[in-house]
């Protein structure tokens, strides 16, 4: 073959073309196939976590078989390997989510709590905490938040070339008020010093 003849030679040009484009395009359909996994799996623990947090609302369920509900109805995802956790905070009413106890005596520096602090130990648990919220599901009329995190294997490992991890999470809330069966005991506190 002559120089001319090369320069106007096409054969292989769809091959080239087609090798600069696959590897790329293999990574985003992994990526887009990783992200609607994730989705599933959030839309599927959120369904779990509501109907679990309705029924122990209206006190068909304890703390117990709260847990025992979600695990069992994410059985069928966890034989991959996957790994479910369950958290359960009660407060006596909703603007407490999320809150600190409350320091009644502050000392420097302050606006943080520190070692000769008083605070009202709202949980009653005997030490001071960034989140009043109390273990369990409360009593009647208390608002439980309610965390469910799915922790899996991804879908493709290649998931490394992307800079990911090799396992993803996804998470789950709902912050659901417990029906009036009875009256809700009124709010105790105790002030600590420490």
């Amino acid at each position: 073959m002559t120089g001319m003849t090369l320069k106007r030679d096409e054969r292989g040009a769809t091959l080239m073309e087609f090798g600069l484009i696959a590897t790329p395009l293999c990574l985003m359909l992994m990526g887009i196939g990783d992200l609607g996994y994730q989705s599933y799996l959030r839309a599927v623990t959120q369904g779990v976590l509501d109907r679990a947090a309705r029924s122990a609302s209206v006190g068909a369920l304890n703390s117990t078989a709260v847990d025992s509900y979600i695990d069992q109805q994410m059985q069928a995802i966890n034989t991959k390997n996957g790994t479910t956790s369950v958290v359960k905070k009660s407060y006596y009413n909703f603007s407490k989510i999320g809150k600190p106890e409350k320091i009644t005596t502050d000392t420097v520096p302050l606006g943080v709590y520190n070692p000769g602090d008083c605070y009202e130990d709202a949980n009653n648990n005997g030490a001071y905490d960034t989140d009043m919220g109390s273990a369990g599901l409360g009593g009647a009329d208390d608002t439980v938040y309610y965390q469910v995190t799915i922790t899996m294997p991804r879908l493709f490992p290649m998931a490394s070339l992307l800079g990911w991890s090799a396992n993803q999470s996804a998470t789950a809330t709902a912050v659901i008020r417990n029906q009036p069966w009875a009256n809700q005991t009124a709010q105790s506190t105790t002030v600590r010093c420490t």
